[in-house]
């Protein structure tokens, strides 16, 4: 007890590792504020700021409960505006889905009516063919194969050769694509959509139909053309009209006063019966595909042309 009497004041203070003339004593916030009202008159602008810095540092907000009607109409607004905008939204969509649906008709209507002007060609044309084919089945059957007339060759071409220029191949890129993608359902008429439902069947059935022809040009006709018709005929009748349809040429050909000579290759070997008998059972076939198939595409087609004009304002020009 007595040593540590002895141990100088300076040494105390070192170990306590705290300087004396560092250490200032606390001031209240009492002390604070006399410090400032007794500032000099010089630094007034400096005590201002001082008393603006502790009103804006301690502010005390008073909060008054608002009535129910404010609270009240509050709500009422937020959902007359969400009520207006999910009606703006649906005007727009309706605005955009009408204007799709007039669209698509556009586009539908003009390959509809492509469709109606080259089905009324092709119907001409095969007409045309079952009469060239009637002269060619009674010529085989009991004229003279040796002398033939002019209008005999053009007659046995259109008959079993050109196949192609009296096939109707039906378009249907448009009707694929909106059924394919949905788009079918802008149409609201129920008419309608059964309409396009039928001339889908149509289209099938006419391309079926396209497909079974030529099944029999491949055999029985090609073998037959190839061993009793004479190509060198059809290549002079070419080389004298450059027409690049076959069947313009043919036409040419019977309205001008120019006779190319023709015959029957390998006479001997024919059967006129059985060549008379193939001739009309080819001819039956196109009959049927004229009178059924073709004509329930005609009949559908001029249906949905009606119905499209008749809602949408569309014309034939």
């Amino acid at each position: 007890m007595e040593e540590n009497k002895n141990i100088p004041e300076d040494v105390n203070s070192e170990s306590s590792g705290v300087n004396e003339e560092t250490v200032q004593p606390m001031t209240t916030a009492a002390e604070q504020k006399s410090e400032i009202e007794n500032l000099p008159a010089g630094q007034a602008g400096l005590k201002s700021e001082i008393n603006e810095m502790e009103v804006h540092h301690h502010p005390q907000l008073k909060h008054k409960a608002k009535p129910w009607k404010e609270y009240l109409l509050e709500g009422l607004m937020i959902f007359f505006a969400v009520t207006l905008g999910f009606f703006a939204e649906n005007y727009r969509e309706t605005i955009s889905e009408s204007h799709r649906e007039n669209e698509f008709a556009k586009v539908l209507y003009a390959e509809l009516l492509d469709d109606s002007s080259a089905v009324a060609g092709k119907l001409a044309n095969r007409l045309q063919k079952e009469k060239d084919m009637d002269y060619l089945s009674g010529y085989f059957k009991d004229s003279s194969l040796t002398n033939l007339p002019k209008k005999f060759y053009p007659a046995y071409t259109t008959s079993l050769y050109l196949i192609n220029t009296y096939a109707f191949e039906p378009k249907d890129g448009i009707l694929s694509q909106l059924r394919n993608s949905g788009a079918l359902r802008y149409f609201k008429s129920v008419a309608l959509q059964k309409l396009l439902g039928d001339i889908s069947v149509n289209i099938n059935n006419v391309r079926y139909r396209n497909e079974q022809e030529y099944q029999y040009f491949a055999n029985p006709i090609k073998p037959f053309m190839l061993k009793y018709f004479d190509w060198s005929w059809l290549d002079k009748l070419r080389t004298a009209d450059t027409a690049a349809n076959a069947l313009d040429v043919i036409n040419n050909y019977r309205q001008s006063n120019s006779n190319i000579e023709s015959k029957i290759l390998n006479l001997s070997s024919l059967d006129r019966g059985e060549a008379s008998n193939m001739i009309l059972f080819y001819k039956q076939m196109l009959v049927s595909t004229r009178s059924l198939q073709l004509n329930n595409y005609i009949a559908t087609n001029y249906k949905i042309l009606k119905v499209l004009r008749e809602n949408y304002s569309l014309t034939n020009e």
